[in-house]
């Protein structure tokens, strides 16, 4: 992996306890996956948006085989953290899939900076 890690949280007003930062060693590109029709047309449907915090832990997850905890503890969060982002990421990817919608890995709405 080249270069340091990224820091990633959401800037959101109101109320609450400010989320703790995530740490991000992948650093996602704004990408959109677009689903095509049998006739070859692509599909022009409400997109589900992927967050970097999600696709973070379903790539340590998932790609590199890491366990939850050690997943957990390579993104600076707890286990039951992580637990909620795989979940999210799934039931988002799943659901994608299912309704045949596109998928777009999202960089809006969020803080990146170097530790």
């Amino acid at each position: 992996m080249g270069g340091p890690p990224w820091r990633w949280c959401w800037r959101r007003g109101g109320l609450g306890r400010r989320p703790k930062p995530r740490t991000i060693w992948f650093i996602p590109r704004a990408v959109t996956f677009v689903p095509y029709d049998e006739n070859g047309e692509p599909v022009e449907r409400e997109p589900i948006y992927i967050m970097p915090d999600e696709l973070e832990a379903l790539r340590l997850v998932y790609l590199e085989g890491l366990t939850q905890e050690e997943a957990a503890k390579r993104m600076n969060i707890s286990r039951g953290t992580l637990w909620r982002a795989l979940s999210n990421g799934r039931k988002k990817l799943v659901q994608a899939l299912v309704e045949v919608r596109p998928i777009v890995i999202s960089r809006g709405n969020k803080v990146l900076q170097n530790p």
